[in-house]
């Protein structure tokens, strides 16, 4: 039988692993430790731990576990940048992480005998397990698990001051559910491979007509990439100017990052340009080596330009001009998602009619889908899949 107030001790004077004690799990743990044996408070503590723990899915090593390897740590960080770890801060690690494997295996009878019941405590799972044995198996590959927000996180947002936020409800779309463009999206696919094995790749510009699966193809292959490291940090126009900072917090990470921009385009005075340009040629101040840049765009020159533009009274118009089309020429792989014509069209909805078992005379179903595209003005891979829910 575990000794409660033991593990409360050796939880109590986590170092390394400092930051563990200030999440909810391990401050209600700390809080029915410190309460007095028999009373009320102490039973009210147990209830909340035990809520807490079900909101993690009733199982405790599993709970602690997620947590222990999402710390961000002294010890995490050095690893991350290959640096030496002092033998001190490796000693304490070994400690502190066996200390939290036990409380980890900790069981309701435990906590019955510690409050003295006889009769029924809430029950949950756990299991005894080697958290540093689990633990040093990641840091080992820690170019794969990352730690910190990135360890259980692919898909990221960025706040307004230029935090990295994790995305929640991230897009869960594979490379599975799509049909057509397959010579497109292969395209962005061996460039990411080329990325996460070192080698030379290139900033994605993905360009075309609206509903052809620009966006999906990144986010589905930030998803399919996850287990080997790659992580997606998407950020608006308008936060551009916060590259730099974003770029030197991950530059040091052992992951790999895309900074996705979705639906790019610019006016041609628009601050944020010039920040996209520098990133894009590699400008030392603006990209980090862990990172490339995917955006998508409905146009082929990101630039939005007027006739008048043409027109106007610069000494050196040619000059601007071509400096405004060469935005586009420094991703160094476009790739064109073209409005697909009637035959790729219908293929995309036999494809996901068969899929989801709908059983309609072929003739019909391409009569209804051509109407349906007739009606919103286009054929496009979203038409397609939205005649279908239509269907269903």
């Amino acid at each position: 039988m575990a000794d409660i107030f033991t593990i409360y001790k050796r939880l109590s004077s986590l170092a390394v692993f400092s930051g563990v004690r200030k999440t909810p799990l391990f401050s209600l743990f700390l809080n029915y430790c410190e309460q007095e044996s028999g009373s009320a408070k102490k039973e009210l503590a147990y209830g909340e731990l035990i809520n807490e723990i079900y909101g993690g899915g009733a199982n405790l090593t599993d709970c602690v576990r997620r947590i222990a390897f999402e710390d961000e740590n002294v010890y995490v960080r050095a690893i991350g940048k290959k640096e030496e770890v002092n033998p001190h801060v490796a000693r304490a690690v070994e400690y502190e992480l066996n200390a939290l494997s036990e409380f980890a295996a900790l069981t309701p009878d435990d906590f019955a005998t510690d409050m003295g019941h006889k009769n029924y405590v809430h029950s949950f799972d756990s299991e005894k397990a080697d958290l540093c044995a689990e633990y040093m198996s990641r840091i080992s590959n820690i170019e794969k698990y990352g730690y910190g927000i990135f360890a259980a996180h692919g898909m990221f947002s960025v706040g307004d001051d230029g935090t990295i936020i994790p995305i929640a409800s991230a897009d869960r779309t594979t490379l599975d559910n799509f049909v057509g463009y397959e010579e497109e999206r292969q395209k962005v696919i061996h460039n990411t491979e080329m990325f996460l094995s070192d080698k030379p790749a290139a900033n994605i510009l993905l360009y075309g007509d609206a509903g052809t699966g620009k966006s999906s193809t990144v986010k589905a292959v930030a998803n399919h990439f996850f287990d080997m490291g790659l992580r997606l940090i998407e950020i608006r126009k308008n936060q551009l100017l916060l590259l730099p900072k974003i770029m030197g917090e991950i530059s040091n990470n052992p992951l790999h990052f895309i900074i996705f921009i979705d639906d790019l385009s610019f006016n041609k005075n628009d601050d944020s340009f010039s920040m996209l340009k520098a990133t894009l040629e590699g400008s030392a101040s603006a990209r980090a080596k862990n990172a490339v840049i995917y955006a998508t765009s409905n146009r082929r020159h990101i630039v939005r330009e007027t006739f008048s533009d043409r027109e106007g009274d610069e000494l050196h118009r040619n000059d601007t001009i071509q400096e405004n089309l060469s935005l586009s020429a420094r991703f160094g792989l476009s790739i064109l998602f073209a409005k697909p014509e009637k035959k790729l069209y219908l293929d995309i909805v036999h494809e996901l009619a068969e899929r989801n078992g709908i059983d309609i005379p072929m003739d019909e179903l391409d009569r209804d889908a051509e109407a349906f595209a007739l009606k919103r003005g286009h054929r496009s891979a979203r038409a397609a899949e939205q005649f279908i829910d239509s269907l269903l």
